[in-house]
């Protein structure tokens, strides 16, 4: 296993702004037959291609300072027409540097940078088959797809592979359809035989190593991670054995988010893969605290008017600009019935987006996905759901990343967005670059989230550097009601909505819940809408977490720990200067508030209990400031 590391991070990696290069694996200025190289300046990762001239198959392995991150690997893709996997020759190369600015509405940061050296090596088989190989390298990543510029039949599957060094540190999470299975700690080669999530964790002698893939549209088919164990080999399995395709074909990306912890942690790497976004006016997008009723209240809430205007009484007296209706609020037959021609003035749905947007609340509607699956339902319900001014849609229960489903997702995006509906999907895939091509997704589950009876602290604590580092992640945090059912402290539960990104941060609590405990709702009132930056304070996979998130001049801080009670030591590595800092911990008899002044770079000490954790808010001092809450 890796040694864990603990670590400050300030402003980005100034390998992420240097110009990215060629280089020869022999002297400069030449090139070894059969093997090129991709990579960047400084200690970025470089990717290493190779052609083996006797069975003509491809290979790929990453290493980062001289030091392995990924062993040669085999790539190829199989179609009914062609095996591109074996027998291929080298045509010719072509370099290219991709240099784009973006800016995102939710995330790990709005302002994005992306800078890549992509090299595209085009093949032959001997009968004339033709792939391409596109390999893309950054200061946080490398990744790979394939480029079939002409068709050949069905993609059978590929002879894609990742080959972790046998001892590295693995976090894994057991495939499951909708994603939610719990991550659990490893060797590359210890792992049991079986299949996992795409977004797998390592810890190589090159550093960390997030595996994952972007661009995934339903030209396409998902992907998973077959094992077997007593080797570091993760095998690409796709969700379906033959993968419709008609003409030309890019695959989506496989990539490697890779450096020390901190950079994995802040990668936005996937993102950056990924199209541009398709949505041109973006002004009706907007991240936030969301009052979610689930928890709070369950299926008899979700059929009940009286209780929903209740919870957003709730939601406008803190500030939350959403309110979430959870299911069961189209399904009371005596209330109103989707047979009935008068369908859409029967429901109380109407009454209570007015309701809602006179308190300046936004009403978010969970939808079953059996309810969208057709151009007649969809027809039906989205323009009615816009016309009553819902604000965004949680669809619910996709279970499947197979090809047909991935084209189902291609049709409802572009039509929520034609809609004005923010989308938070359930049930789901996990974020594969969706959230920048369709920045009307805030959020998606894809993880063991508060909902889950089984989670565990080491679970907790491993998220951050796995799931959420793709992207946003509705794991609904603050469920304070729930004690006895989740695993962490109440403090623990405060620090989870700042170390889990959401552009729409579902709260899981009870209003009773909240109001037995203010020093947590005052944080929660606080929380901002979106984030400017993000940074790792201090974290070990499966041990803490410490994040750190800007909001303007604020930075947010959110502590999750697993293990024994004791005092931990986070470097406070948000800027130089004098700090307020303003702590929210357990104490002996709940919630307590801290106060206390630090400068950048001083360690922020804090007593955490037993899979216990703390939340904090930071603010430059200033004469005359005295609190950073607004």
């Amino acid at each position: 296993m890796a040694v864990p590391i603990r670590t400050a991070v300030a402003g980005l990696c100034a390998g992420l702004l240097a110009a990215l290069l060629i280089h020869a694996p022999a002297q400069a200025g030449q090139r070894e037959e059969g093997v090129w190289t991709v990579s960047s300046a400084g200690d970025a990762p470089r990717a290493r291609i190779s052609l083996d001239d006797t069975t003509g198959t491809l290979s790929l392995s990453v290493s980062r300072e001289g030091r392995t991150v990924l062993e040669p690997s085999p790539l190829g893709i199989v179609a009914e027409q062609a095996d591109l996997s074996q027998g291929l020759r080298f045509l010719h190369a072509r370099n290219r540097t991709v240099d784009e600015r973006y800016r995102a509405v939710s995330g790990k940061r709005l302002d994005r940078r992306v800078h890549m050296r992509e090299t595209r090596l085009s093949f032959a088989t001997e009968a004339g088959a033709r792939l391409d190989l596109v390999v893309r390298a950054a200061a946080d990543g490398v990744a790979y797809r394939y480029v079939l510029p002409t068709g050949y039949g069905d993609v059978l599957g590929e002879a894609s592979a990742f080959r972790l060094p046998a001892d590295a540190g693995a976090w894994l999470s057991t495939y499951r359809v909708d994603n939610e299975g719990q991550f659990a700690a490893y060797t590359a080669a210890t792992a049991p035989t079986g299949t996992y999530a795409d977004q797998a964790l390592f810890a190589t002698p090159g550093g960390y190593t997030l595996l994952a893939e972007s661009d995934l549209t339903g030209s396409y088919s998902g992907a998973r991670l077959a094992h077997t164990q007593g080797a570091g080999t993760y095998r690409v399995q796709l969700a379906d054995a033959r993968v419709r395709t008609g003409g030309r074909l890019a695959t989506p990306w496989r990539a490697m988010v890779t450096g020390d912890l901190a950079t994995v942690t802040r990668s936005t790497f996937t993102d950056d893969l990924a199209p541009a976004s398709a949505v041109a006016d973006r002004s009706w997008i907007r991240p936030g605290t969301v009052l979610w009723t689930w928890l709070a209240g369950g299926r008899t809430a979700g059929q009940s008017l009286a209780a929903q205007k209740a919870y957003v009484d709730y939601a406008a007296e803190r500030g939350w600009p959403y309110e979430a209706v959870d299911s069961g609020w189209y399904f009371k037959k005596d209330e109103w019935d989707v047979t009935d021609p008068d369908w859409q003035t029967t429901s109380w749905m109407p009454e209570l987006v007015r309701y809602a947007r006179e308190k300046g609340v936004g009403i978010i509607v969970w939808i079953h996905q059996r309810d969208l699956d057709t151009p007649e339902e969809r027809a039906r319900w989205l323009p009615t759901l816009e016309r009553w001014g819902v604000r965004g849609v949680k669809i619910d229960f996709m279970d499947s990343e197979a090809q047909s489903m991935l084209r189902w997702y291609d049709t409802i995006l572009p039509e929520t967005a034609a809609h004005h509906l923010m989308v938070d999907f359930h049930g789901s895939t996990i974020p594969k670059g969706i959230q920048r091509t369709w920045p009307q997704v805030m959020t998606l589950e894809g993880v063991g989230g508060e909902e889950k009876r089984t989670n565990t602290a080491v679970h907790l604590t491993t998220l951050p550097f796995t799931r959420n580092v793709v992207g946003s992640m509705d794991f609904t945090p603050g469920a304070f009601q729930r004690v006895g059912l989740r695993p962490n402290s109440d403090a623990a539960e405060v620090g989870l909505t700042v170390a889990y990104e959401s552009g729409l941060q579902m709260l899981a609590g009870t209003p009773e819940s909240y109001d037995e405990r203010p020093l947590a709702r005052a944080f929660l009132e606080q929380l901002p809408a979106a984030w400017d930056d993000t940074r790792l304070l201090a974290g070990t996979p499966g041990r803490e977490a410490v994040l750190a998130r800007r909001s303007g001049n604020r930075w947010f801080l959110g502590g999750v720990y697993a293990g024994a009670a004791r005092t931990v030591e986070v470097p406070l590595g948000i800027g130089r200067g004098r700090w307020l800092v303003e702590t929210i911990g357990d104490g002996t008899d709940g919630l307590v508030r801290d106060t206390r002044v630090l400068r950048g770079g001083d360690t922020l000490r804090v007593d955490v209990l037993a899979n216990g954790g703390f939340a904090a808010v930071a603010c430059p001092l200033r004469p005359g400031v005295s609190t950073c809450y607004r």
